[in-house]
């Protein structure tokens, strides 16, 4: 079938090609008589405008473009849903891509954006460096969500991640736990304030810090325990950077024969819909990740609308939720018990190998 255009709209009404333009603009220049003239050859035509094509022809774009770091991350998809809210709310589309994670993917994710002209760009996460950015923003408003900037004319939503560690570690102590591992984002995004403030709470229970290198995916949470559980040395809880990282760090530990909470707490970061799974459970840290939405898209359509010049740095304040990831830690007896039948078999392997 083919799709009605603007020409068969306008023979339709009996009108010119610029006056339908006019009307699926909304400008006010034209009479009532013609505005429903038009607006009822559409509807019998079954014609709608297609958002770029109308952006181009106006200069006035009603799209937003919105670049997702980790596709697979529920955190990212719970932040659109935010803003595609308050985008419909005010009469705009979303469209969406994603970097995966990589900066030279993001940059042709960036420029693939920005190819559509939108009003404004929200990036949630992304990991392109800061210069692609600032180049960005010199031709749109750009709001980053869990990201910082120092750049006037970006705007920022974030939490505080710091505050966030914190009180993932004070849960744990309280528990009484003083073997805390923190597997951490790396070089991602946020990484480093989930950091300082692990360590910060660490040190003021005067307790060892113990950072393992991580990311924010449930195979590097996987890939991290192993390390552990191969150097024998097997904290009592775990903070992950993410919930994706801790569902990981879940399964490798089940697969080792450990439980959680029984043998190992695990505490994630997020409250994404995953954690609160009945069969995860995950105590974490909850971000509002809706309210980033909501907060990202008002911003930029203050800037779209040119009604602020100052950027706006929005700091939330993240909480606890504890479920039934999380326990007083277990007598030492099975954790020695894990430790000893773990050495016998690699000494049969080595044997084994020795033979061979």
């Amino acid at each position: 079938m083919v799709r009605p255009t603007m020409e068969d709209v306008a023979l339709r009404a009996g009108v010119s090609r610029a006056l339908v333009s006019l009307v699926m603009r909304g400008s006010p220049k034209v009479s009532e008589l013609r505005r429903s003239a038009v607006l009822k050859a559409a509807e019998e035509l079954g014609y709608s405008p297609h958002a770029m094509a109308r952006s181009l022809a106006s200069r006035t774009s009603t799209v937003l473009g919105v670049m997702v770091s980790d596709l697979h991350n529920a955190f990212f998809a719970e932040v659109v849903d935010g803003i595609d809210e308050v985008a419909r709310e005010q009469g705009f589309d979303v469209i969406i891509n994603t970097g995966g994670r990589s900066p030279a993917r993001e940059r042709r994710a960036l420029d693939s954006l920005l190819s559509f002209r939108p009003a404004g760009l929200i990036l949630l996460s992304p990991v392109v460096p800061a210069t692609a950015i600032s180049k960005a923003a010199e031709q749109l408003p750009v709001v980053l969500v869990a990201r910082s900037s120092r750049v006037s004319t970006v705007d920022t939503v974030n939490d505080d991640g710091e505050v966030g560690a914190r009180l993932a570690v004070d849960h744990l102590v309280s528990l009484g736990h003083q073997r805390i591992a923190h597997l951490d984002g790396g070089e991602g995004t946020q990484a480093g304030p989930r950091r300082r403030g692990y360590v910060a709470a660490m040190e003021s229970h005067g307790l060892v810090p113990q950072v393992v290198s991580s990311e924010y995916t449930d195979a590097a949470g996987a890939r991290a325990i192993r390390s552990l559980i191969s150097d024998r040395v097997l904290p009592t809880a775990i903070l992950s950077c993410n919930d994706f990282n801790a569902v990981g760090a879940i399964s490798a530990l089940e697969d080792a024969g450990l439980r959680v909470p029984g043998d190992v707490s695990v505490v994630g970061y997020d409250n994404t819909s995953l954690a609160a799974l009945r069969h995860v459970s995950l105590t974490t840290i909850d971000q509002p990740r809706a309210e980033f939405g909501r907060l990202a898209a008002g911003a930029l359509l203050q800037r779209v609308r040119e009604e602020r010049t100052e950027p706006v740095r929005h700091l939330l304040t993240p909480s606890l939720v504890v479920r039934n990831t999380t326990a007083p830690p277990a007598t030492s007896r099975r954790t020695a018990d894990f430790e000893a039948k773990s050495a016998e078999r690699r000494s049969r392997d080595q044997e084994h190998g020795g033979l061979r």
